[in-house]
């Protein structure tokens, strides 16, 4: 096949073209230059930025694919400008979406079909953690409008693994790696779910391999799996001996300033967590099949230190704020 990917030497797209090119595919990759240019020599590379140089692909020798795969659409006049330009020349687009664009009555266990959050303001193209999952229902729409049943959208939940430039998943595994007394956020019953971007890339070329359409939830474990078992899963798969969670209760932590970037995939102040229930059925009878949590904590672990990932964001606690508070808990 020839695959276009729109976005495709970060993290997500990396893995996707890393899967695509492993079993075959003839690959192009558009993105910014800004990382990873040095990746993936034997993929054709077209620099460029999708909002303004989309123009671009048209002029390439034999421009047209059997399908498109699109990690980086954030808001819907992306996905109608990548339409534009493309111009039929792509036979199947693939839009990775997120878990994050269903309303406030999905249900736990909530399936592909669940009520999506409307865009409160249509006109607006500034993604924060309130429109993000609205602007994405809104992508996912256009795409809808121009590529019909050539559509496949994945909703992936937090994608973990190597190159994971937020460190939300890495900083966990990190930190129980090191042992002794972890600070662990209650409500540990809170549930969360996450997908290797290794499956996850995998995944998504084989679907467009068997010419797949379709909604499909990028999700595991199943429902019903928690904030306090990922912990102990990373316990059993990372830690040395000795190590112990200590749950700290919520409004401690949020009235000491703490919040979740500091302590990544923590709900913070929403208790609900039923974002993270997602039913992942439909894409396991269409091939998903993640690794155990704790096979990807390993390789993550020895994967970051081989080569660490740049951690801009400063995400994760510092060792003496960590060890402040869990002082300050153990005196309340």
């Amino acid at each position: 096949m020839r695959i276009l990917v729109m976005g495709g030497t970060r993290f997500v797209g990396r893995h996707v073209v890393e899967a695509a090119l492993a079993r075959g595919h003839e690959v192009t990759v558009f993105h910014r230059g800004r990382s990873g240019a040095d990746l993936f020599p034997e993929a054709t590379h077209v620099i460029g930025d999708r909002d303004t140089d989309l123009p671009v692909l048209a002029g390439l020798p034999d421009a047209r694919w059997d399908a498109t795969v699109d990690v980086c659409a954030y808001v819907p006049r992306q996905v109608h400008e990548l339409a534009d330009a493309l111009d039929g020349a792509t036979d199947r687009y693939l839009l990775v979406s997120t878990t994050s664009v269903y309303d406030a009555s999905r249900g736990f266990g909530h399936d592909e079909d669940a009520p999506l959050a409307p865009l409160p303001d249509a006109d607006t193209e500034e993604v924060t953690d309130v429109t993000y999952g609205p602007l994405k229902v809104a992508c996912e729409q256009a795409a809808a409008d121009r590529f019909g049943s050539r559509l496949t959208v994945v909703r992936p939940t937090y994608v973990v693994g190597p190159h994971d430039y937020t460190h939300r998943f890495t900083y966990w595994v990190q930190r129980v790696a090191r042992g002794g007394e972890v600070l662990a956020p209650e409500p540990r019953g809170s549930g969360l779910q996450v997908i290797d971007a290794r499956d996850l890339g995998g995944w998504v070329v084989r679907l467009l391999e068997d010419d797949v359409s379709g909604s499909y939830h990028a999700v595991s474990p199943e429902a019903g799996f928690t904030f306090a078992g990922l912990l102990t899963t990373l316990v059993d798969a990372v830690a040395p001996p000795g190590t112990t969670l200590t749950w700290v209760d919520q409004q401690f932590l949020l009235d000491a300033g703490v919040g979740d970037r500091e302590l990544p995939l923590w709900p913070a102040g929403d208790t609900s967590g039923v974002e993270e229930t997602a039913d992942p059925a439909r894409a396991r009878a269409a091939g998903l099949a993640p690794r155990p949590l704790g096979e990807t904590a390993t390789e993550l672990l020895a994967a970051e230190r081989d080569d660490p990932t740049p951690n801009p964001h400063g995400t994760g606690l510092d060792p003496r704020r960590e060890a402040e508070l869990l002082a300050a808990w153990h005196a309340r």
